[in-house]
C-alpha cells in the first residue's frame, strides 16, 4: 500500500509544525491561570488576550471583547441558539434558519420547538446547496428573533450568500447567527461588512488544536452563560481558560490568514479538484457533482455522486486502500441515516443519498494524492460492479 492519503478536512485537520510548537511552547512557558492575580497567571493573561486580538482581527470585530473563547463549534452553536432564544423570548419566539445545517443547529432547534414553544422556519435550499432569499424576506416578520444560517455547508461546500442575508436581516427584528465553522479561514468574513451579530468558529477545522474555538457576540448583546460556575470570559463562559489552545489556535489564524495565503490555498484546492474530476473522466468513472464546481462553492470540498456504488461500502473499499474519505458529516458518520444535507438538496428519494462521498482538501494535500484517490477508484469501483452484478444473477 502507498501512504494513507488523508481527504476528511471538513471533518478535522492535522495540526501543522506552526501550531504543534505554539502549543508546546505555551504548555511549558504559559501554564499560569489566566484568572489569577499572581505573575504567572498575568502571563498566561497576556497570552490569551494577544491571542484574543488575533482572533477578532480575522473576522474585523470591532472589539477584542466581541470573543467569547469556548470548546468549540457544536458549544459556540449552541449558545447562540439557546440564549438568543432565551434572551430574546419577550419579543418574539420565531427563529429561520435552512434545512441543511448542522446538527449542532437543527437539534437545538428542534428542542426549542419540541419543548419550549419556538415556532423554526426552515428554508429549503436548491440542488446547487443554496437558498431562495426571497423565501427568507418571506418568512421574516415581527415575532422572528434570531436567523441561524451557515456561511459553508459542511458536506458539499456551498458558500451561502451571507453578505445578502446580512443586508435582509439588519433591518428586521432579528439577530443574524452564522455557523462559520466550515467557511473560517477558506472564504471571506467580514463581521461588520455582512451584519454579523453572532458568528461561530472551531480550531481544529484551520490546523489548529481540538476543544477551542470562538464565538463572535457584536457588542452590545447581552445574554447570560449558558453554563453556570465562574466569571471567566468577561462573565460570558464559566472555566479555567485554555491558554496554550488558545495561542495554538491564533498561530493557525496566523498561518491560514497571513498576506495571500487564503488566496494561494483556495487556488491549490481548486486546482486539486479539477484533476480529481479530470482522473475520474479519464477512468470513465459514472459520478456527477452534488452541487456544482464553479458557482458559490467553497473551494475545498466536493462532494460526488458515484452511481450505482453505495457510499458505506465505497468508504470501507477506500480505506482499505489506503484513502480516508467521508459519506456524510463526521458527527454522523456512525449513523445509518441518509445525509439529511442531500435529503434537502435532491429529496429522499434520490439514489444520490445513498451513493455519494464527501473528499475535503487541507493544506497538506498534492497532486501526488489526488492521483492516488484516482487510481484507487479506477481499480475498486469496476471490483465492485461486478460484485453486485454477481449478486443479481
Amino acid at each position: 500500500m502507498e501512504k494513507r492519503v488523508y481527504l476528511d478536512n471538513a471533518g478535522t485537520t492535522p495540526m501543522v509544525p506552526e501550531t504543534m510548537q505554539a502549543m508546546d511552547e505555551a504548555m511549558h512557558q504559559f501554564w499560569g491561570n489566566a484568572s489569577a492575580t499572581n505573575y504567572f497567571g498575568r502571563e498566561a493573561r497576556g497570552m490569551l488576550e494577544k491571542a484574543r486580538h488575533t482572533m477578532a482581527k480575522s473576522i474585523n470585530a470591532k472589539l477584542d471583547s466581541e470573543i467569547n473563547i469556548t470548546s468549540g463549534g457544536t458549544e459556540s452553536d449552541n449558545t447562540a441558539i439557546y440564549q438568543a432564544a432565551r434572551a430574546r423570548q419577550n419579543v418574539g419566539k420565531h427563529i429561520i434558519t435552512t434545512k441543511f445545517e448542522h446538527e449542532a443547529i437543527l437539534r437545538p432547534l428542534e428542542d426549542l420547538e419540541k419543548n419550549y414553544g419556538f415556532r423554526v422556519t426552515y428554508l429549503d435550499v436548491d440542488e446547487n446547496g443554496q437558498i431562495d432569499l426571497q423565501q427568507l424576506r418571506d418568512a421574516l416578520d415581527d415575532e422572528t428573533i434570531l436567523v441561524s444560517i451557515m456561511t459553508v455547508n459542511n458536506e458539499v461546500g456551498s458558500h451561502l450568500p451571507i453578505h445578502e442575508i446580512g443586508e435582509i436581516v439588519k433591518d428586521s427584528n432579528a439577530w443574524f447567527h452564522t455557523d462559520a465553522v466550515q467557511g473560517y479561514g477558506a472564504v471571506p468574513i467580514d463581521v461588520q461588512a455582512d451584519h454579523i451579530d453572532l458568528l461561530s468558529v472551531s480550531a481544529h477545522k484551520i490546523n489548529g488544536p481540538k476543544m477551542i474555538g470562538f464565538l463572535y457576540r457584536r457588542d452590545g448583546i447581552n445574554f447570560p452563560s449558558l453554563m453556570r460556575g465562574g466569571d471567566q470570559e468577561m462573565k460570558h463562559r464559566p472555566g479555567t481558560e485554555n491558554v496554550p489552545a488558545a495561542v495554538a489556535f491564533a498561530k493557525a489564524i496566523e498561518v491560514h490568514f497571513a498576506d495571500g495565503q487564503r488566496q494561494k490555498n483556495a487556488d491549490h484546492y481548486v486546482a486539486l479538484k479539477k484533476r480529481l474530476i479530470q482522473g475520474l473522466d479519464d477512468a470513465h468513472i459514472d459520478y456527477e457533482i452534488n452541487g456544482n464546481l464553479t458557482d458559490n462553492m467553497a473551494p475545498q470540498t466536493i462532494n460526488i455522486w458515484f452511481k450505482g456504488i453505495r457510499n458505506d461500502a465505497l468508504l470501507v473499499n477506500l480505506d482499505l486502500n489506503g484513502i480516508v474519505g467521508a459519506a456524510g458529516s463526521a458527527c454522523t458518520a456512525g449513523s445509518l441515516e441518509p445525509s439529511h444535507v442531500l435529503v434537502a438538496m435532491y429529496g429522499d428519494q434520490s439514489p444520490r443519498i445513498h451513493e455519494s462521498l464527501r473528499f475535503s482538501l487541507g493544506m497538506t494535500n498534492t497532486k501526488a494524492d489526488i492521483d492516488q484517490l484516482v487510481a484507487v477508484l479506477k481499480k475498486v469501483i469496476p471490483e465492485m460492479q461486478a460484485e453486485a452484478q454477481k449478486t443479481i444473477e
